[in-house]
């Protein structure tokens, strides 16, 4: 059975499907009317680094920075060539106004359909590459919101050297807010682990990327994935052959707990078992989710988003009527 098609045939669905996606992104251009309060962005690096600025005056503006370093280690740090060189250029690399400016869009729109949401305090910091893997960190007792820098040099930066290449794809500066954004969403539909089977964490990831578009309404989709424009169109043009294999192979209702390694988890490419899966993108399960609720709104539009979260996976599946077709 020939079940995919190379990235190069996007175009035709993109064609096809341009009417549907222009519903989608009418369903979330909403006007701001009570933006989220403004942004409050701080360089704790900057100041860390700043020989001019005393020890003792910085620990007392930041004394949850230092942690559990003992002191002697966090004074040579400060000075530290290797650690202040991997700080600017890492810095360099983010236009602070701009990620101000788009963060202070993402709070507005998550507060447009959660208005208890307060816009929480950012800090920007380096850690010298030892949180690149986890770049994005949110203290919600305090409500501060922490992003490491150096998470976010640049696809195949030199300073990355033995970490994963899949990995780095997403560790340029303009995948800075879809995280930030992610994680929030994460955050408001926690994944309860009640039910082990493969739908329930295909619609599970399909509300986290539901309320990526809501909260990301003029941010590119493959950004919004993690993906590449590349893994994108190859998804997008593999969309019912994906379907397909998952129906073809029982693997919708399915309880194997090592579906989510396959086909949800971050990785190089998907797990299909056949000769295509070097080609094909990471996370399909995750981009199949999503298009199961997509479709779902489009066949309700007027459902509101915060009810469409409380629903059962299998309703949103039912009543999504979720069949892309195969082209011949």
């Amino acid at each position: 059975m020939k079940i995919f098609r190379i990235a190069a045939l996007s175009c035709l669905l993109v064609v096809s499907l341009s009417s549907c996606k222009k519903d989608q992104e009418t369903l979330w251009k909403v006007e701001i009317k009570n933006p989220a309060e403004k942004v409050e962005m701080t360089d704790i690096s900057k100041e860390f680094y700043d020989p001019k600025i005393p020890l003792e005056q910085f620990t007392k503006q930041f004394p949850w920075f230092q942690g559990t370093v003992p002191d002697e280690d966090f004074v040579k740090r400060r000075t530290d060539a290797e650690e202040v060189r991997i700080y600017k250029e890492a810095a360099a690399k983010i236009d602070q106004l701009k990620l101000k400016n788009n963060l202070q869009e993402l709070f507005s729109h998550i507060k447009y359909y959660f208005p208890q949401f307060k816009t929480p305090k950012v800090f920007l910091f380096s850690s010298a590459l030892q949180m690149v893997q986890d770049p994005i960190l949110y203290d919600e007792k305090t409500n501060f919101l922490f992003i490491d820098m150096t998470g976010f040099m640049g696809d195949k930066n030199p300073n990355y050297k033995g970490l994963e290449l899949y990995f780095q794809k997403s560790m340029n500066p303009n995948n800075i807010v879809p995280k930030v954004s992610r994680m929030f969403a994460e955050n408001i539909v926690p994944f309860s682990g009640e039910s082990q089977k493969f739908i329930d964490l295909l619609v599970y990831n399909g509300k986290v990327m539901m309320l990526q578009d809501a909260f990301l309404p003029n941010t590119p989709d493959y950004l919004k994935m993690d993906y590449t424009k590349q893994q994108y169109d190859w998804a997008v043009a593999n969309e019912a052959n994906i379907y397909n294999y998952f129906v073809e192979s029982n693997l919708i209702f399915g309880d194997d707990h090592r579906l989510a390694e396959r086909f949800i988890n971050p990785g190089p490419f998907s797990k299909f078992y056949t000769e295509i899966d070097n080609q094909s993108s990471p996370m399909v399960g995750v981009f199949t989710g999503w298009q199961i609720c997509k479709e779902y709104f489009k066949n309700k539009p007027e459902t509101k988003l915060t009810d469409f979260l409380k629903l059962d996976a299998t309703q949103i599946f039912n009543q999504a009527s979720y069949k892309p077709k195969l082209e011949e």
